[in-house]
């Protein structure tokens, strides 16, 4: 298994939100399936404006794929 290079996940990361966890997947991932939310880079792979809405919610989602 590879090295995760938090420098660089961070500066891909296409969350908006600026928290400690930006570049640490693994911690952003299991924060919000906590919570029971998506992470920010999921909802930024459907669109920037569905990302920046912050709503991190399943059935957001679900309905934002439903509507593709």
């Amino acid at each position: 298994m590879t090295e995760c290079n938090q420098e660089e996940r961070k500066n891909n990361c296409t969350c908006t939100y600026d928290c400690h966890r930006r570049g640490k997947c693994c911690e952003c991932v299991e924060y919000h399936l906590s919570m029971n939310q998506l992470p920010g880079c999921v909802f930024a792979k459907i669109s920037k404006e569905a990302e920046r809405s912050y709503n991190r919610n399943f059935e957001y989602f679900a309905n934002l794929v439903l509507r593709k």
